[in-house]
């Protein structure tokens, strides 16, 4: 079989769809790349939150399999709305990359050494507001561009840190000289960091069974875990969210969290159970957290009660 898989043209998307792509070939199946140019791609200088959020690097990508242009797509987990397009489903997902976040500044300091008004680089609300509880002092100040841009944004004094995906260094095998990795207990990862999801139509019965081939079931198990904690929250692009799902055994444990943008207020728990209620137990934190203030923090993300 001849697959074509779509992705982002960012030096990064490319080499996280090579790394799907060379599982596949391992199973003789033959691969192509069709690139595609995302609207949060274009966006470079703006942020995101005020757009669309997250949604914008995938929307062109699902357009182009949903009008078979593309066979199937390979997505950063953490980039995926929780709920997909009719027709579409993640059918297959690569082994979980490391999911913490990390620190990267122009000298050895760590987080405890920036100086009161270091200015932070990050676009993200979810590590926004993790900062900013553990050092309201310094200044956490939007950044934009690919993991090079960032890094040259910081060795031009434009930013005394930043904050980046560990999993995204490793992929690019960029060791920045001067970085510690955050510890997910405080700094917990986003729903989906470090995981690849591969879409495809759920209509294509023989690719589906390409694609399911390389499927990871620990990583699926986590995904299920973490989309549904998501889902059921309702969260959207301007609340910061996170969840951590890992496995032990056959027991799967799921940590959540919900937080004000200006991380004064932190709504946080963790449930375990089988990992064949993956789904259910991520729902079951969601209600968790809504029932003990997570719901008027969304409300108020969102301008008011619903």
């Amino acid at each position: 079989m001849r697959l074509t898989l779509g992705s982002r043209g960012s030096r990064l998307a490319l080499a996280q769809t090579e790394l799907v792509a060379e599982r596949l070939r391992g199973r003789g199946v033959e691969i192509d790349v069709a690139l595609i140019t995302t609207t949060g791609d274009r966006l470079a200088d703006v942020a995101l939150a005020d757009f669309g959020g997250k949604a914008l690097f995938v929307k062109e990508i699902e357009e182009a399999l949903l009008e078979r242009r593309v066979d199937a797509a390979v997505h950063s987990l953490k980039d995926m709305p929780a709920l997909l397009p009719d027709g579409l489903v993640l059918v297959a997902y690569a082994p979980r990359a490391d999911p913490r976040d990390v620190l990267v500044t122009r000298d050895e300091a760590g987080l405890d050494d920036l100086p009161p008004g270091a200015r932070v680089g990050t676009s993200s609300l979810r590590r926004r507001a993790l900062l900013l509880h553990r050092r309201p002092d310094v200044r956490a100040e939007p950044i934009r561009g690919n993991v090079d841009t960032r890094l040259r944004k910081l060795a031009e004094g434009q930013y005394e840190a930043i904050i980046l995906a560990q999993a995204g260094l490793d992929r690019l095998g960029a060791r920045p000289s001067h970085a510690q990795t955050l510890p997910a207990e405080e700094f917990l990862p986003a729903v989906g960091q470090g995981i690849l999801a591969i879409e495809a139509r759920v209509a294509d019965g023989a690719v589906l069974e390409v694609l399911g081939a390389v499927d990871d079931t620990g990583t699926r198990m986590a995904a299920l875990a973490e989309r549904a904690f998501l889902e059921r929250l309702g969260a959207g692009c301007h609340t910061p969210v996170a969840g951590h799902a890992q496995l032990d055994g056959a027991t799967l444990h799921l940590d959540g969290l919900v937080a004000s943008p200006d991380g004064k207020t932190m709504v946080r728990g963790r449930t375990q159970g089988a990992s064949a209620q993956a789904a259910a137990l991520g729902r079951a934190l969601a209600e968790d957290l809504l029932s003990r203030g997570a719901a008027e923090l969304l409300d108020a993300s969102r301008g008011g009660p619903a």
